[in-house]
């Protein structure tokens, strides 16, 4: 059963402590991004917390600056007016300006953040730093009225929020006393634990499953999915409304037989929606910032006619089902 968001009266010496510090909205976390006027993570006009630190893998990841716990330096040389302002701040000499652009030396590169705060155009930023729940919640409340004219709220995703449940707790309490609404969004690999604990105080659970095979959820996200799954019953009982989401991703699980697998585990845990949400190549430009390789940089999205009839089948589940989150 959910709390009313004070301690309970009936919890161990522990779990007490717990609680209490987790209401302290002193307490920091790792974020990487506040994005407002979302309106595919959770019901109205959202607006996204995205927490740092992801363990999987996935070769789609739309936000690859989200997998590190640790700030991390993006450069987009499309942004960069060559001036060479970031290389003269720079304290330990790790970058320089070339005819590409500026090229960066990461084994001499500390993340000071020196380069970003410099840049004119922000072609250098940093992704990723410490704030308070506090800090957050400002944020947030920001955009209350949107929230009271859509019926939407406040939404944990990233990354992976139960990778920082203490955040995540100060923020939902700190939500539900200032009467928003609050979503989190997981892919389940957390410590059973922090699922119960986190989830339990949210208003709504977003809950990916992208795959019901254990090889080919290794084979694109680099994990096992029995936690994943076993997981997902634990959320489904905590008397918490809650929708699976599947990211569609071609050559991986876009095919009516793997989506109707997830679909009958959504029945199987007494769930009544899904969501599909389609590949798309928005976070390519991304990894090219983080000087990495774009795994999926050549795969088209899933057509309107293959998306049609992935809803057609999951809908003779019995299932209701939206095409986008």
């Amino acid at each position: 059963m959910r709390s009313s968001g004070a301690p309970s009266t009936v919890v161990s010496a522990d779990e007490a402590v717990v609680q209490t510090e987790t209401h302290d909205e002193a307490v920091t976390g790792a974020v990487f991004d506040i994005q407002r006027f979302s309106v595919h993570d959770g019901p109205g006009i959202r607006t996204l917390v995205f927490f740092k630190t992801c363990l999987l893998r996935c070769h789609w990841c739309s936000n690859p600056e989200s997998q590190s716990a640790e700030p991390e330096l993006l450069y987009t040389a499309a942004r960069c007016l060559r001036c060479g302002r970031c290389v003269s701040v720079c304290p330990t000499a790790a970058l320089r300006l070339t005819e590409e652009g500026v090229g960066i030396d990461a084994t001499m590169c500390t993340v000071c953040g020196e380069c970003a705060s410099t840049c004119p155009s922000r072609a250098m930023r940093i992704a990723g730093q410490r704030m308070s729940a506090q800090e957050v919640l400002a944020e947030v409340e920001r955009d209350r009225p949107f929230y009271q004219h859509s019926g939407g709220g406040m939404t944990l995703s990233g990354g992976e929020p139960l990778l920082q449940p203490e955040f995540a707790l100060a923020l939902l309490w700190g939500a539900r006393a200032r009467g928003i609404h609050s979503a989190v969004e997981t892919a389940g690999w957390a410590d059973p634990l922090n699922v119960r604990r986190v989830l339990s105080e949210t208003d709504l659970i977003l809950y990916d499953v992208k795959h019901m095979d254990a090889q080919r959820h290794v084979a694109g996200t680099g994990v096992p999915n029995e936690r994943i799954l076993g997981n997902a019953r634990l959320a489904s009982q905590l008397g918490v409304p809650m929708i699976i989401r599947t990211p569609v991703i071609p050559g991986f699980n876009a095919t009516v037989d793997d989506i109707m697998a997830i679909g009958r585990f959504a029945l199987e845990l007494g769930l009544g929606e899904m969501h599909l949400l389609p590949f798309h190549r928005y976070g390519v430009p991304k990894y090219a910032s983080l000087r990495r390789a774009p795994e999926l940089a050549e795969v088209a999205p899933p057509s309107q006619e293959g998306m049609a009839a992935l809803r057609r089948a999951l809908e003779a589940l019995g299932l209701t089902v939206r095409i986008g989150g």
